[in-house]
């Protein structure tokens, strides 16, 4: 195997790395966005309430150091989504694009409103479907043979397994974005972009407080509790997330394309 490198910091480095993690003020998104910027990448965050973007992107920047930049931007809206392609008119190249940004809703069949089913699927799957067709040329610009720029979606096990709540519309949003995921990874892969995604269980986020604990407070939720119904006894954690999202832009997920990859702690397999 001649001019094989096959120590860690080669296969796993994405340092100098240009990375955009939607949804990145809270959650699953910022604790991706932290993993990026601990690793020497510059990283784009962009959330719909622009306050909280700006605090985490600053909170992010003085913990790891480096580049953390807020681009607010409702993700929902092709308007919003124009506004943030065109806040990112002076990055010539984007080698990592982390579709993070989500929406629930949660009601009985028999309530269910035309809106939570409309939010839901703007946000989770035409959001980034459009997203990412609009960024495809800066992705493109990244991508070599030996070093393609990467999508990684945020899907869900809700979408593979039936989901515990009534968030009728979110666990079919997540299937869909599993199956785009796997179409972007057959068209794309010969253009030097290649696209995955990561399907979390549960993660002590605000999203998932709302149903377990008490309300959207990430603090006040049990979280001890609800990681004794996963297999491996706990929720998942930054180093879970990141890594993954990690291994997937870096060379050691070269090769991994159209796959969407349970981070659940065993949930779906119980």
């Amino acid at each position: 195997m001649p001019d094989t490198d096959l120590s860690v910091p080669s296969l796993f480095s994405v340092a100098g790395k240009t990375v955009l993690v939607t949804g990145g003020s809270r959650g699953i998104g910022e604790m991706i966005a932290a993993g990026f910027l601990a690793n020497g990448a510059t990283v784009y965050i962009s959330s719909r309430k622009a306050d909280a973007c700006d605090a985490t992107a600053a909170r992010l920047a003085d913990t790891y150091g480096g580049t953390c930049v807020s681009i607010p931007a409702d993700l929902s809206t092709l308007e919003g989504i124009d506004a943030l392609v065109g806040a990112l008119a002076d990055v010539a190249r984007l080698d990592v694009l982390v579709n993070n940004a989500g929406a629930s809703w949660g009601a009985s069949i028999e309530e269910f409103p035309e809106i939570g089913w409309d939010k839901v699927m703007d946000t989770n799957v035409k959001g980034v479907f459009f997203l990412t067709q609009r960024l495809l040329p800066k992705l493109e610009a990244a991508g070599t043979a030996d070093d393609p720029a990467r999508i990684i979606n945020i899907g869900s096990i809700d979408g593979i397994r039936t989901p515990t709540f009534d968030t009728w519309s979110y666990g079919a949003s997540k299937a869909a974005l599993h199956a785009l995921t796997r179409q972007l990874g057959n068209r794309l892969t010969k253009r030097n972009v290649v696209a995955n995604a990561i399907a979390p269980g549960p993660f002590p986020t605000w999203m998932l407080s709302t149903g377990v604990g008490t309300g959207g407070d990430v603090e006040g939720t049990d979280w001890e509790a609800v990681g004794r119904s996963v297999p491996r006894g706990r929720v998942g954690t930054p180093e879970d997330v990141a890594g993954l999202a990690i291994f997937l832009a870096s060379r050691a997920g070269a090769y991994v394309v159209g796959e969407v990859i349970a981070l659940d702690g065993g949930a779906v397999v119980a």
